[in-house]
This record gives C-alpha cells, structure tokens and sequence, in this order.
C-alpha cells in the first residue's frame, strides 16, 4: 500500500508541469498569470482555444512543425535501419576485428556530444551544408547507443531460428530481413521512441547550423516566440502542448513494446 501511494505521488510529481501547461493553454493570458503558484492553476476556469489561434496568427507554427516531424522521422528512419545492421553484424556475424569495434561502439557511449559539436559545426561548415536539412539529420543517423541496443537484444534471440533458415538456403541479408526483424519489434520501438524523443528536443545543434526559419525545429521556435513582443503566458503554453504532443502521442501508441524492448535490453535500473 505505501509503495502504491509514493509511486501515485511521483506520478503526480511527474505529470504537474504537464497538466499545468494543458490547461493553462486554455485559459486567457490574465488567468495564466493571476492563478499561478495557486491549486486553481490545475483547474479549467474560463475554457478557450483563442491561444493556440495567436500561435498560427504570430507566427509560422506549421512550418516549423513539418521541418521537426521530417527531421526527426528521417533521424528514425535512417537510423533504425543503419544502427540495426550494425547491431545484427556485432550480435551474430564473426569476422575479424568485431572485438575492436564493439569495444569503439562502447567507447563512444561515452563521449558527449558537446564535446564533438565544434569540430563538426567546421566540417559542415566547410560542405556548405548550413541552414539545411542534410546538417540535421546526416550526423546522427549512427549512434552508438543505438547499435548497443540492438546488440544487447538480437545477441538474446535463440540461434535455431538462424540455422534453420540457412539449412534452407537463406543468406546473411535475408535472415536479417525474414528472421531478425519480424522477431525483434520491441527494440526496434524502443529505440524509435528514445531516438525520437533526444532529436525532438535537441537545441544545441539547430541553433549551431541554422539561421532562418525556413529549416527552424520546434526547440528554436519555441525560443524564439518567448522572446516575441507582447509576453503572453497562454500562447507559449499553447505552443508547448503542441510541441510535447507529438512524443505523447508516440509513447501511448507504442509504450507495449517500448517496455518489454527495455526489459529485453537490460535497461534496467
């Protein structure tokens, strides 16, 4: 029973901003403001969407939604199907120096990526890939923590499905393809949900490579329409439920396999 009421209580810890932000968004700017601090701030008072209409009227809220929707499906995408080879060639094929670069992929777990922001703002630079697409989604097709999971989990899978598929002629692509794959969806949605959710809220890296609006994410517009005259507390609430949506909306569709990916993957604790 105690257990029962403290997790409750972390849930509720959790969910506050979230519920505050929802229904503060609801509300006019001066409710926002004078119910702040207060328990009347988690309660609907006088219900509108006329913030989330000064969103679209301020500013080019769609615009800027699509470039983070392909920007991060492409990331996902990409890197589903990259990190998953990699993953399923440490895990499952032997070939000379695998040791060695298992043991780099370890290795660069580690390394933030701070760290390696400068050299690769010069390297873009110098391809003239700035302001663009390409400078958002290319670096981080491969990651390393990804290659790890999927490594973890296709190392798990019992080796009799494999050998069966090569007694019937099967080659290294296509057990990949009929076999790994089909029985291994709940890392793939793991990794898909927490790639997903880093490159989502990334800032550092947008605001390093890009300077107009034309490829601008959520976390930079988001940033820059707190700045924009006049400071109305309901329209940034209302740009934030629409900003956190999309991962909300990710998680509950796929939260079935996203666990049992972390639990099959050893993230625990």
């Amino acid at each position: 029973m105690a257990s029962s009421l403290a997790l409750f209580a972390a849930a509720l810890l959790f969910a506050a901003p979230i519920v505050f932000m929802a229904i503060g968004s609801l509300k006019p700017d001066v409710s926002v403001l004078a119910e702040a601090g207060t328990l009347r701030a988690f309660l609907p008072s006088q219900i509108s969407l006329e913030n989330y209409a000064d969103v679209f009227r301020r500013v080019s809220f769609g615009r800027f939604m699509i470039n983070s929707l392909l920007i991060n499906s492409s990331i996902v995408a990409a890197g589903l199907v990259i990190n998953s080879c990699a993953g399923y060639a440490l895990a499952r094929l032997r070939w000379r120096g695998r040791a060695v670069v298992l043991a780099l992929v370890l290795s660069l777990m580690i390394i933030p990526f701070e760290a390696i922001a400068v050299p690769l703002f010069y390297q873009i630079t110098l391809l003239g890939w700035r302001d663009t697409y390409t400078a958002q989604i290319l670096p981080f097709m491969a990651n390393a923590f990804s290659i790890y999971l999927f490594y973890t989990f296709f190392i798990g899978l019992p080796k009799e499905l494999e050998e069966a598929a090569r007694i019937d002629g099967a080659g290294v692509f296509g057990i990949y393809k009929e076999i790994i794959v089909p029985n291994s969806r709940p890392v793939f949605a793991t990794v898909a949900i927490l790639t997903f959710l880093t490159h989502w809220g990334s800032y550092l890296w947008p605001l390093m490579v890009t300077s107009g609006e034309s490829v601008r994410p959520l976390p930079l517009a988001v940033a820059a329409f707190f700045t924009l005259p006049p400071l109305q507390w309901g329209d940034i609430l209302a740009f934030g439920v629409m900003m956190v949506a999309p991962i909300l909306v990710l998680f509950v569709l796929f939260q079935g396999w996203f666990v049992r990916g972390v639990a099959a993957s050893g993230l625990k604790g």
